[in-house]
């Protein structure tokens, strides 16, 4: 298992790539040879394994069939519709090449665009490996985003054929889809596609079918029972998607990813950090809509021969043991999650973690937002296994920092997602002078490039914003911006302190909002937090808290509420000094979150302020927000 010292390791890759990449891409099937590992002769645009061919869909389907066919390899399970069902390889490859065959049927060929916008349901899956199969670049939009962000990600991938479905699952509630893709393409105009492909899975009231464009999934599948597509070889460097990165504002920024460069980056983190063996089970609980989802629900865990669990429905549905019971049954070797879940599961009675045998599971996982303490050591106690934080990005496409188990058993911190991941030449940068600064000083997270493979290669038909997004942070010199502050420690291991523009400044000292939530949630009673800066005559900004308690007795009278505003702001004034009391603490019963459980600080900080919250499409439930009015106008 591990073999070298992890630093050596991570040296060797950064000093000379096109070595260390070219040992790794043996890990998947090339149809023809590259020749050239790495092209970097127009900073920062690089091209990783240049003139090899490959196939996205080929690595993660076709080449396990001869040793592998009869072995499971998608695992779908919905509590929302009662339904389990599993695919073996080669049941994934028959429908697989019969969706390609369908989507060839269309006119999609090498390049064209395909636009997913579906449930958590196996069918989403078959689009995203059929699309790649035919040289064709999907982007999948979260299902359930309204009609305007579709509509705008519809007008900038330009898409040849849509997919989509009747109808997602929420916690029971059906949420119509197609009313909203509709919608969406009368707004796009010129740019909609000419043929909409419908997964009618009959949850809600059969949907309008416009004749012509709209065509039945069911029907063409069964007129094309027969029919499998070939795969389509393609250069390394042939974009297998696009992924539209949420939050941007103005025209959406798609991240475009490569074809060979990420099979080869997804394929060594399965040994180096995953330590996920073919014949497996992986679990992510993540959705295709996300980059996790589909870098570790869909092409990694089939890249390397493993069964993956597809899971539409709530962790809590229905009951708070359902994702364990899920462990125990697939006897699930690595799972994946978000902090946000867990901090969800543990207000939940702790009998649920007790329930179910789990000694399957080696390691979990964490990403999609930093990992506090408390969440990060409670689990790690309860399921008795490390718990191990990935710090990442949609542009990114795997992680960044985290702790490679596979190289070198090294030590986990608590409240750190760990070290550069092998192929990152991370750095520290002082965002004013761009010096690189030392351990214990703030600084911008930044990687020297040529990122390494399966990193975003541009943004979809804007290679000047590319450069000037992520290559503009200094005047003089080429780095990629990672957009957050991090600090890093004597041993190299980092801690990131939130987004360069998540960054407050009270009375000329520059906070991160994240210190002051760690602080906050180390109160007993805080089951949850988010910290926002407020605009302030005196100070310019001060901090305000939004907190979810634990019990809500605690706040019966206004006295004990008010008892328990002063012990968390002592408690941050003990942990990072007065400057950082926050000026008020709001207690909520829930945050505002979107669906993928990011908490929208941007519309709390704007209500703090008496402004408009803004965008609210991706907002997963309305009562957050109301909770922060009321508190805030109360």
């Amino acid at each position: 298992m591990p073999h070298h010292s992890y630093r050596d390791f991570h040296a060797a890759s950064v000093a000379d790539p096109a070595a260390f990449w070219t040992r790794e891409a043996g890990r998947i099937h090339w149809h023809k040879p590259f020749t050239q590992a790495l092209a970097y002769d127009q900073p920062p645009f690089r091209d990783w394994f240049v003139g090899g061919e490959t196939n996205l869909c080929y690595n993660a389907v076709d080449r396990h069939l001869a040793e592998r066919g009869e072995q499971a390899a998608l695992i779908h399970v919905s509590t929302e519709t009662g339904s389990e069902r599993t695919y073996s390889y080669r049941e994934l490859y028959e429908e697989v090449a019969r969706f390609a065959a369908i989507l060839e049927a269309q006119g999609v060929g090498r390049g064209d665009r395909v636009l997913i916008y579906m449930p958590m349901i196996p069918e989403a899956v078959f689009a995203m490996l059929a699309t790649v199969r035919l040289g064709a670049v999907h982007s999948v939009v979260f299902g359930g985003f309204a009609s305007h962000s579709l509509a705008t990600r519809i007008e900038d991938a330009r898409p040849k054929v849509m997919v989509t479905a009747d109808a997602g699952l929420r916690g029971g509630k059906v949420i119509a889809y197609k009313p909203l893709v509709d919608e969406a393409l009368s707004l796009a105009g010129d740019a909609a596609p000419a043929r909409v492909i419908v997964v009618n899975r009959g949850v809600a009231e059969p949907p309008m079918m416009k004749p012509g464009r709209d065509l039945d999934y069911a029907e063409l599948r069964e007129r094309m029972q027969d029919a499998r597509a070939c795969v389509a070889w393609v250069e390394s460097n042939h974009p297998s998607y696009i992924l539209y990165t949420s939050g941007t504002t103005g025209k959406p920024k798609g991240v475009q990813r490569d074809t060979g460069g990420y099979a080869v980056a997804l394929a060594s983190t399965m040994e180096y950090i995953y330590g996920g063996r073919p014949g497996e089970t992986f679990f992510s609980t993540s959705d295709i809509g996300w980059v996790v989802g589909h870098s570790y629900i869909v092409y990694a865990p089939l890249i390397n021969g493993m069964a993956t669990l597809m899971y539409e429905g709530l962790p809590t549905r229905p009951d708070a043991g359902v994702w364990w019971s899920l462990v125990e049954k697939y006897r699930v070797t690595v799972m994946f999650s978000a902090p946000t879940a867990l901090r969800v599961l543990k207000k939940q009675d702790p009998v649920w973690l007790k329930k179910y045998d789990l000694k399957s599971l080696r390691a979990l996982f964490m990403a999609g937002e930093p990992l506090d303490e408390p969440t990060a050591s409670w689990i790690a106690g309860e399921l008795g296994v490390p718990v191990i934080d990935n710090y990442w990005q949609t542009e990114t496409g795997w992680p960044m920092l985290t702790v490679c188990r596979g190289v070198e058993d090294l030590p986990v911190k608590v409240g750190s997602p760990g070290l550069p991941v092998y192929g990152y030449d991370v750095r520290l940068f002082d965002e004013a002078t761009g010096e690189e600064v030392g351990p214990g000083q703030k600084g911008v997270i930044g990687v020297l490039p040529p990122l390494p493979p399966g990193c975003m290669s541009t943004v979809w038909g804007q290679d000047g914003r590319f450069v000037s997004t992520y290559f503009g942070l200094f005047k003089d010199r080429l780095v990629y911006s990672s957009f957050d502050w991090g600090i890093k420690d004597e041993d190299g291991y980092y801690t990131i302190l939130g987004r360069t523009d998540d960054v407050i400044n009270v009375a000329g000292h520059r906070l991160g909002t994240r210190e002051i939530e760690e602080a906050v949630a180390g109160h007993g009673a805080i089951a949850e937090v988010a910290v926002v800066g407020v605009s302030d005559t005196l100070k310019g900004q001060v901090p305000q808290a939004f907190a979810v308690v634990r019990d809500p007795s605690q706040l019966a009278d206004p006295d004990s509420r008010e008892r328990l505003e002063k012990e968390v702001i002592a408690r941050v004034a003990q942990a990072l000094g007065a400057i950082a009391n926050p000026a008020r603490v709001f207690f909520v019963n829930q945050l505002p979150k979107t669906r993928s459980g990011k908490v929208l600080r941007r519309s709390i900080q704007a209500l703090a302020e008496g402004r408009d919250p803004g965008d609210l499409t991706t907002l997963d439930d309305p009562a957050g927000i109301e909770q922060v009015r009321q508190a805030v106008q109360g």
